[in-house]
């Protein structure tokens, strides 16, 4: 890895485009600390790291804490991006048309997906600053009144176009997808106040020498985080290789290549969507906890919605697992892959075009689904342990998502260097 990065450097062109990646990620980070105009950000320094808002401040970077400018982060044009990938599952013929229609109708998806960001955005920054400002009654708006939130609701909608603008220049410039970038370096910025709370709070800020088993305590837990990085990644990068044979009409002759079927084809997307739809209502009766605290109702809701009891958690694995064989489908639509297959005039070895293609690749994404539900779901489950044993912060309780997010944007932007790295190899032997 270390030889790859020392290579990489060496090239102009990667140079400058880590650089740019850089550099854009100082403005982010800069922005974040930018506190909306006519706001009081410290009124809701608690509220901001619990349930929902948590999940979002630590995508963010803490800009939700902050109540900066940049306070939704890319979460609208994700939940744009989700729905407008949803819709054209034979939902909305027109984005099914769209999706048919190579560069022209890409382009016009994304067009709608940053128009439907725009809505979201305006709508959700609304909600935020009426929700912290009256239900929580933290005061977070000066001067309330329509015209201060309209006011507060534009900037934050122009924040989350700027982020969007920073990631396309990212992914055009620099390097990685420019929107998991962005959400990889909120998370790595939110670690070191992560991993200091936990000091503060388990150790009560004692030197580790103090006691050996404080430091053995020290060793054990990075030698697991250690492991279990390894075993992310190992997850991540597994995939089923199947074996596809080109007709001699299409080519001339007969050619091998290979259709690669990841084992965790939803990616990080599950675990999001389990997580959201439980935080929402948990963060929401949170509020009301002081005046509902003895109904007998609000505490099975309580318990429902909270992750941390026995069946709370029995319901986030179980929407994992769901989500994990659904998600998995729409990445891989196993009809368009053997449509397209069949256009192209190929074939899976031993497997019939059409019909067959597609019932062989169903089977077996149900199989690599199977495998991949149950890995998102210890993953995401190992933190919610830890943390009914120790006192961990809520950087670290929501680890398992975070993790999975920062390997696989990792292992991308890893793998896009090394293929620039190899095209400029090949680019070089041509032109000797």
């Amino acid at each position: 890895m270390f030889r790859m990065l020392r290579n990489a450097l060496s090239v102009k062109d990667i140079r400058q485009r880590l650089v740019f990646t850089f550099l854009m990620l100082l403005v982010f980070r800069i922005g974040s600390q930018i506190t909306v105009p006519g706001v009081n950000s410290s009124a809701i320094e608690a509220i901001a790291s619990q349930g929902l808002f948590g999940m979002l401040n630590t995508f963010g970077g803490g800009a939700l804490s902050q109540y900066s400018v940049f306070a939704l982060g890319v979460s609208p044009y994700i939940t744009a991006s989700i729905v407008v990938q949803l819709l054209q599952m034979d939902i909305v013929p027109r984005f099914v048309e769209w999706s048919k229609q190579g560069e022209v109708g890409r382009r016009k998806l994304n067009q709608f997906t940053r128009y439907f960001t725009i809505v979201i955005a305006f709508v959700q920054s609304i909600g935020l600053s009426i929700g912290f400002n009256a239900l929580s009654n933290y005061g977070l708006v000066n001067n309330p009144g329509p015209q201060t939130y309209l006011t507060i609701a534009l900037i934050l909608t122009a924040g989350t176009m700027f982020l969007t603008w920073i990631g396309d220049m990212i992914t055009v410039n620099g390097i990685g997808n420019g929107v998991s970038i962005l959400i990889f370096g909120g998370i790595v910025a939110r670690l070191p106040q992560g991993f200091y709370k936990f000091y503060m709070n388990y150790f009560n800020g004692r030197p580790l020498t103090n006691n050996w088993n404080n430091l053995g305590f020290t060793f054990g837990l990075i030698l697991a985080m250690i492991l279990i990085i390894v075993f992310v990644v190992v997850m991540e990068t597994a995939q089923r290789r199947l074996p596809i044979q080109y007709s001699r009409r299409a080519t001339g002759s007969h050619e091998t290549s290979w259709l690669p079927l990841k084992i965790n084809s939803a990616g990080v997307i599950p675990v999001i969507f389990a997580s959201s739809i439980l935080m929402a209502p948990a963060t929401i009766l949170n509020l009301f906890q002081a005046q509902m605290a003895g109904k007998k109702w609000f505490q099975i809701l309580m318990e429902v919605f909270n992750m941390q009891t026995k069946l709370g958690a029995s319901i986030y694995i179980i929407m994992i697992i769901v989500f994990t064989y659904f998600y998995a489908f729409v990445q891989v639509n196993p009809e368009k892959v053997a449509e397209n297959l069949q256009k192209q005039g190929s074939y899976i070895v031993n497997v019939r075009p059409g019909r067959e293609t597609e019932e062989y690749l169903s089977g077996l994404l149900v199989r690599l689904s199977t495998v991949g539900a149950f890995y998102l779901a210890l993953i995401s489950l190992l933190p919610m342990i830890a943390s009914s044993i120790w006192d961990l912060p809520p950087e670290i309780r929501m680890g398992g998502t975070s993790l999975l997010i920062v390997v696989g944007v990792a292992l991308e932007a890893a793998r896009q260097i090394e293929g620039r790295m190899v095209t400029r190899r090949y680019i070089g032997f041509i032109e000797e």
